[in-house]
């Protein structure tokens, strides 16, 4: 049976600052902890936090956002965002428009510079998920060390 353990949590403000900064903490404890930098979990919590901070009450003045770290064991770290809720139900991987001419340069590019998030964290996690905890929603992921 593997045992999981809680490498560090902190509390952020509900401010843009806080994905930058949520991320150096993030780092910072996996260095600690001697895992080494994972990009793809620097890369999996700012997605977190700017979807916590964009699509939740946690982006709104005095809001507030929790991260924690764990050490899932097997080389397996997990994420987990708790924001403070919102008035949708589901975390929604959405589909980004694409372009489909014929010579204009922009064949099946895609034209969102948004919107990219979760269908991040759906293609570079082993896996993710999301549950509302009654003090708002916890979404997760896991990534290698």
């Amino acid at each position: 049976m593997t045992v999981m353990r809680v490498m560090g949590s902190f509390v952020l403000p509900g401010e843009a600052f806080s994905v930058t900064f949520g991320r150096a903490l993030v780092r910072a404890l996996l260095k600690r902890e001697g895992v080494g930098e994972s990009a793809d979990a620097l890369l999996l919590v700012s997605e977190l936090l700017g979807n916590a901070l964009k699509h939740s009450r946690s982006g709104m003045p005095g809001g507030r956002v929790e991260v924690a770290v764990i050490d899932c064991g097997d080389g397996v770290v997990r994420l987990e965002v708790t924001d403070e809720g919102s008035e949708a139900s589901t975390p929604q991987v959405r589909d980004v428009p694409r372009v489909h001419g014929i010579g204009d340069g922009l064949d099946g590019r895609v034209l969102a510079a948004d919107g990219h998030g979760l269908r991040l964290v759906e293609q570079i996690a082993r896996r993710w998920g999301w549950e509302n905890d009654g003090r708002g929603r916890m979404v997760w992921c896991e990534v290698a060390r």
